[in-house]
């Protein structure tokens, strides 16, 4: 499927706002990505509770938004091409309703479209310890096609600070999208001694 140029971005009433206001910076940074925003109610909430910002403030970094309640918008329906979806951060309210189908307002209906239409579908849920509805619901998605993305922070790169952990995690949904970025470095390989092979044990040296 060639590329529209087009990425709906999500913010739900989970903790984490940061990952969906820090996607939202990115895609403007990289350019050549319209981001077509979407926050429930809740995530407008969470948004001031952890960041201190307002509705204003977030709609502002988003090329086009969209109210949640206004299930006729372009992206209710599979004809208005995109890319493809991320949830970030994803309640397990959304993850549920998602799951089951039940398209309640527009997140849910976009992210509807977007596995009805086999486009990508990235959740990255943020709730723990998970049950086991957490985990069923997780699978249903995973078996139609979406991707289960948990904003689980990576230690290889040595990150300096909170912002770089975010910037890393947020790196990598960018990477399913195939959008460049400079957010963090990438792999390498191992450097150092611990490049070098642990020696044989003394089974393995006789055998």
């Amino acid at each position: 499927m060639p590329r529209t140029g087009r990425l709906v971005i999500a913010i739900t009433g989970a903790s984490g706002a940061i990952y969906g206001i820090r996607l939202l910076q990115a895609l403007r940074e990289a350019g050549g990505m319209e981001s077509h925003l979407l926050i429930s109610e809740a995530g407008v909430l969470n948004v001031h509770q952890e960041l201190g910002l307002g509705r204003k403030d977030v709609e502002a970094m988003a090329d086009v938004v969209h109210h949640v309640r206004d299930v006729g918008a372009t992206v209710a329906s599979g004809s208005f091409q995109t890319d493809g979806m991320v949830v970030a951060p994803c309640s397990m309210k959304t993850l549920a309703a998602i799951a089951h189908g039940l398209s309640d307002n527009l997140i849910t209906r976009a992210a509807d479209v977007a596995l009805k239409e086999r486009r990508r579908l990235v959740l990255m849920v943020r709730e723990t310890p998970f049950n086991l509805a957490h985990l069923r619901n997780m699978t249903a998605v995973t078996e139609m096609g979406g991707i289960i993305f948990p904003p689980l922070p990576a230690f290889y790169h040595r990150p300096q600070s909170i912002s770089e952990m975010v910037d890393h995690t947020v790196s990598r949904v960018l990477d399913l999208f195939d959008v460049h970025h400079l957010l963090a470095p990438r792999w390498s390989g191992m450097q150092g001694e611990s490049t070098q092979p642990p020696p044989l044990g003394l089974e393995e040296q006789e055998g």
